[in-house]
């Protein structure tokens, strides 16, 4: 006992002039003093395993257990002041073991339950805040939008990116001049107007031409879909089409997809919420090397646009990009090649990942309630009557098809966590503090399925858009896209995608659930973005939609 007296007496001296050290600040002055007695904890630990075992070994944990105390209290997370209520996190990983890895999405639910519309959580030891419900939501995006509309700089997509572009670039002038850019240039090229309809219905031909071919046989519709959207798009950046089979286009679409998958997945979260890993080779080095490939595909394009474009008579969003390269050389300006190549890619995501998983959801539930495709078929039918193509404004006057394409993004609920913003300064919301720098995560899946909001919010119904004339009604719960001027960039352009395919493809085939595949599995693939699990479609060619041909 007196070897314990003498220690604690040497301990409680040191200590003390630890505390007393005028040089040291306040968070120092506790990391030593917790660093020397686990340190000493730790010798007293070794020292006394010669002693008498009984002494020893009850002494021994004692100290041990202290010393892991002290460790916890040196890693531990501190909530800010007045911050959100919310899990209580556990060093290092925060509250990241609390959710599910297969399906977070409950656990979101179910701290919404206990905590209310607005809680905290920490993603490592990063503060963060979820906003639940419609009104939570348009809140904070839209009433505070310009505190709430910032992007965080310790993500990985942000470091592959290096923030420029307009997805992970932060709330500032550079994302303004680009996001306004890329709105222009697109609406230029025919958004919303007859010429972009044709860009799509174009696309729609070789959609129809392989679902021909393969008529009456079990095909995957995944890549079929992903790649039509993709065309659309790249139609835009790159002024033309390619063939499926094109080398560069596949080597492109492949390193997208390859990219996405590591800066959505468990990889990425690892980067983030452990820094120090970041100079081993892991997995997640992989995400820099497919970007690196990425601009080097772009940048060989856009050497040759330079060779052959035409001022003032651009040919696509490359040449626009270079024209306002060209014009802008004189004054300060962020635009440059290597934020052309993030914003193509941000525009290339933005374009293909959203229409493609909707429409997988939407045959995969088309297959499996019959009934309301063929009701779907009979307003397509009754509406474009012997015309050969249907237009976007046909949309107006299909209230039925419109209510099922919505309940289509309502249910496959694409980006159930939106893009993580981030507080642009210290601000305060619904009477909590949000410190500067602090995660922002609008829970849009809330939104999609939130009783009150809903007739039916927990299955697939179009009368969730239709009143009881058979109108379709767009309901302010819907925010497939997020809100407020963050909303995603290719929202207009689904839209125009998802009516003007599903259309022609429901108007020229029937979608049938093959026999032999057991019941259809409506079970989501959470990884960032979400999309129901692979599986098999067999299409029909309809007897009325026969005579219905396109007209090159």
């Amino acid at each position: 006992m007196s070897d314990l007296r003498g220690i604690y007496s040497y301990m409680l001296s040191t200590v003390n002039s630890l505390v007393r050290d005028s040089s040291l600040t306040n968070f120092k002055k506790e990391f030593c003093v917790h660093a020397y007695l686990l340190s000493v904890c730790i010798q007293y630990q070794s020292s006394v395993w010669s002693s008498s075992r009984s002494v020893t070994m009850l002494t021994a944990l004692v100290l041990l257990c202290l010393g892991a105390f002290l460790l916890y209290l040196q890693l531990r997370i501190r909530r800010p002041k007045n911050f959100p209520p919310g899990p209580a996190p556990v060093p290092i990983f925060g509250n990241l073991l609390q959710l599910n890895r297969i399906s977070p999405l409950k656990d979101f639910d179910k701290f919404a339950q206990h905590y209310g519309s607005i809680y905290g959580i920490y993603i490592g030891s990063q503060p963060a805040v979820v906003l639940t419900g419609q009104k939570m939501i348009k809140e904070a995006l839209i009433t505070q939008a310009a505190e709430f509309s910032g992007r965080s700089n310790n993500m990985m997509f942000s470091h592959v990116t290096g923030g420029k572009g307009v997805i992970m670039a932060d709330y500032g002038e550079s994302w303004r001049e680009h996001r306004r850019f890329a709105l222009t240039t697109l609406r230029n090229f025919g958004l919303g107007k007859k010429s972009m309809e044709q860009r799509i219905l174009e696309e729609v031909k070789h959609i129809c031409l392989l679902l021909e071919e393969s008529a009456g046989k079990s095909i995957d519709p995944q890549h079929l879909y992903h790649q039509a959207a993709s065309n659309i798009i790249a139609s835009v950046i790159f002024g033309s089409r390619f063939n499926y089979k094109d080398a560069y286009f596949q080597t492109l679409i492949t390193s997208v997809e390859d990219l996405t998958k590591i800066t959505i997945g468990p990889w990425a979260m690892l980067y983030e919420i452990a820094p120090v890993l970041r100079i081993f080779p892991l997995p997640f080095q992989k995400a820099f090397q497919y970007f690196e490939q990425i601009t080097k595909h772009v940048l060989k394009v856009v050497e040759e646009h330079k060779t052959s474009r035409v001022a003032g008579e651009p040919r696509d969003l490359i040449d626009c990009y270079l024209e306002e390269m060209e014009n802008k050389s004189d004054h300060r300006t962020s635009f440059d090649e290597s934020q052309m190549v993030t914003l193509l890619f941000d525009l290339f995501i933005a374009g293909t990942e959203t229409t493609s998983n909707t429409l997988r959801t939407l045959t995969l539930y088309l297959m499996t309630y019959t009934h309301i495709q063929e009701q779907c078929q009979r307003e397509i039918d009754e509406v474009l009557g012997a015309r050969d193509h249907v237009t976007y404004e046909d949309r107006n006057a299909m209230h039925f098809v419109q209510a099922v394409i919505h309940e289509g993004q309502r249910v496959a609920d694409i980006a159930p966590l939106s893009m993580f913003h981030s507080a642009k300064t210290d601000t305060q919301l619904r009477g909590y503090s949000i410190p500067k720098g602090t995660i922002i995560i609008p829970y849009l899946s809330s939104s999609l399925r939130e009783e009150g909001q809903w007739k039916f919010p927990h299955e697939f119904n179009p009368q969730n858009f239709l009143n009881e004339k058979g109108e379709f009604v767009k309901n302010d719960a819907f925010m497939p896209f997020s809100a407020g001027p963050r909303v995603c960039l290719g929202e207009n352009l689904a839209r125009m995608e998802l009516f003007l395919i599903l259309v022609t493809v429901l108007r020229r085939f029937r979608l049938v659930w093959p026999k032999d595949a057991g019941e259809p599995d409506f079970t989501y693939i959470y990884g960032g973005t979400q999309s129901v699990k692979p599986y098999r479609v067999i299409v029909e060619p309809r007897m009325h939609g026969e005579a219905c041909k396109f007209v090159d």
